[in-house]
């Protein structure tokens, strides 16, 4: 077993996912927005992963959970970033506030 107790993780998850809606909530630059949303995936896995270790029944079933949520992850960040790339070739900018028009 670990000696690293289930509540440092917890509590690691915890600040990565306080950064993250920060960051998202915050910050006008869509690549940094992206970002954040991926630091707050990475603390729900993080929670996955150790409550799969520590749990009342520890298995492998939040890793596997953390896998998919990993592979959702990937794909979110792919299209996501090809929306940005066609955004900024339309707009020339990639701030948020001027992306909230859908036609010129």
């Amino acid at each position: 077993m670990s000696s690293i107790p289930a509540s440092a993780f917890l509590a690691l998850a915890l600040i990565l996912f306080c950064i993250g809606l920060y960051g998202a909530l915050t910050k006008r630059n869509t690549v940094i927005v992206l970002i954040s949303i991926e630091l707050m995936l990475n603390a729900v896995n993080i929670n996955l992963v150790t409550f799969s270790k520590y749990g009342l029944t520890p298995s492998i079933t939040g890793q596997i959970f953390a896998l998919f949520a990993i592979c959702v992850a990937a794909a979110e960040a792919a299209v996501g970033l090809a929306i940005l790339i066609s955004l900024y070739n339309n707009k020339k900018t990639v701030n948020i506030d001027e992306m909230n028009k859908l036609k010129n």
